[in-house]
């Protein structure tokens, strides 16, 4: 029992210090982090269509991105410029869920999902659509003609990118609050829209909750690998 879980330590940790290093390599590392980019940018279309409509998704070579959407109240304000980085860390605690169940097909399914939905309704920028377009290729030919074995290490390698890019993304948005508050993106529209609570207020809470999702879909993923 021991030597499985020392084994599961290992593969876990491997897969963190994988993905870190590889969403800092030049070019590629940016490719690699529009991945979380997408979910973060999904979460917040998918909110604003409760309260409003979603013209538009943009993803840049930078690995940034941009929702431009029209909300007709404060709430759906709030809520839309709340649920980026929550989502993006949501995301990352389900992926690591769904493989420690081992449920890896309902993982590429909603992967495959955001990516089809934002390409046929939301992302027109031409990186966007060409990023869209060559990761889905990409990640359906290995799925098609990879083994089992190397489906299930792409999908723990994504699900580590989603996990280390949400809580660097997370924390970068912290530092830039408390230096720039007005440039914060989401944590200064948060600022904005509550008045009372500044930017480094909500850059935390986004931080925190990168790192609380973070513990938990590792605990969770390890936990059900492991009996």
């Amino acid at each position: 029992m021991s030597f499985v879980r020392d084994k599961l330590s290992a593969k876990f940790f491997l897969f963190l210090m994988l993905a870190f290093l590889l969403i800092h390599v030049p070019i590629v590392g940016n490719y690699a982090k529009v991945i979380n980019t997408l979910i973060h940018e999904s979460g917040h279309a998918l909110i604003a269509l409760l309260g409003g409509n979603v013209e538009r998704i943009s993803l840049f070579m930078n690995s940034e991105g941009a929702t431009y959407s029209n909300q007709s109240t404060w709430a759906g304000s709030f809520f839309t410029s709340l649920a980026g980085y929550t989502f993006a860390s949501f995301m990352a605690f389900l992926s690591y869920l769904l493989i420690g169940k081992k449920k890896q097909i309902i993982l590429i399914d909603i992967l495959l999902g955001f990516m089809f939905l934002n390409l046929i309704f939301w992302v027109r920028n031409p990186y966007g659509i060409f990023w869209l377009c060559s990761f889905a290729i990409a990640f359906l030919i290995l799925l098609i003609k990879g083994s089992q074995n190397l489906r299930d290490y792409l999908l723990l390698l994504i699900a580590s990118i989603l996990l280390v890019d949400s809580v660097q993304s997370a924390y970068e948005i912290l530092y830039i609050s408390l230096i720039q508050p007005y440039e914060a993106g989401d944590a200064a529209n948060l600022a904005r829209l509550t008045v009372i609570l500044p930017a480094p207020v909500w850059g935390f809470f986004f931080f925190l909750q990168a790192l609380w999702f973070s513990y938990y879909g590792l605990k969770r993923g390890y936990y059900k690998l492991e009996k």
